[in-house]
């Protein structure tokens, strides 16, 4: 099934045949020392709701958090003191997205931070409105990774600044968050993609925005443009997994 559409006064088609999940099945990653995803079998007297238990149905109860169990996509209400909402928030779900690799720089602290520079040398167009990052070295353990504690690579500050002006409006990567682990709550990064105050959204907080984390680019998806699909369920929370699915954008020439 092939679509059309326009970017940057070029036109370009994709095959919604050819999707390209780059989500993390909740549960196989942690970060945060969050609690552990969990289904077990709904259970009321003698009702056990597995078929192995000898069930008509399976019908499982799921404990999860969004922002330490996989990939997930977050508003705004993850810094702010109102409970704003990633399905109010997210209205729109389909983008043209950019896909950059960008190798992690470290500081003289030894942590390890994706780089203003490092940025700007992945991105020498215009961005579109979202923006996909893989960090390098890229490698299969970030499928499997407990992060808790391990102080992962984040967004300096310039790095993020750059985003913001660069019009870019929804940021995925393959980290746990674009800040540090540790860091006194300052939240530096959050507060200056979303432009909230002290926990309080301001009239021009750009509160259609959202950031996903936790996810996974492998290398035989190349740099480049793309459409991009965010899936999320309709749940009222500042997050909630999510499942973004990408499709390459091939640029439809021009006959002389």
């Amino acid at each position: 099934m092939i679509i059309k559409t326009n970017y940057n006064e070029k036109e370009y088609q994709c095959d919604l045949m050819k999707p390209l999940d780059i989500s993390i099945p909740l549960g196989q990653v942690k970060c945060f020392y969050s609690t552990d995803f969990e289904t077990r079998p709904y259970v009321s007297g003698d009702f056990i709701g597995s078929v192995k238990a000898g069930a008509p149905v399976n019908f499982f109860d799921v404990q999860l958090n969004p922002h330490g169990n996989g990939t997930h996509t977050e508003c705004l209400g993850h810094i702010t003191l109102e409970q704003e909402s990633v399905n109010q928030k997210l209205k729109q779900f389909h983008f043209i997205a950019k896909v950059v690799s960008v190798a992690i720089s470290k500081l003289d602290n030894g942590d390890e931070v994706i780089s203003q520079e490092g940025l700007q040398n992945a991105c020498t167009d215009i961005l579109p409105e979202a923006i996909i990052i893989r960090t390098q070295p890229n490698n299969a353990t970030k499928l499997t990774a407990d992060y808790s504690g391990t102080n992962p690579p984040y967004l300096e500050r310039a790095a993020m600044e750059f985003l913001v002006n660069q019009g870019v409006k929804h940021l995925l990567l393959d980290l746990p968050s674009v800040d540090r682990e540790e860091d006194d709550g300052k939240l530096q990064a959050h507060h200056i993609f979303w432009n909230v105050g002290d926990r309080v959204a301001k009239d021009d907080s750009r509160k259609d925005c959202t950031i996903t984390e936790l996810i996974f680019v492998p290398d035989t998806i190349e740099d480049g443009l793309y459409l991009l699909n965010i899936q999320i369920p309709s749940i009222e929370l500042d997050a909630a997994p999510s499942k973004p699915v990408l499709y390459l954008l091939k640029e439809i020439l021009k006959q002389e």
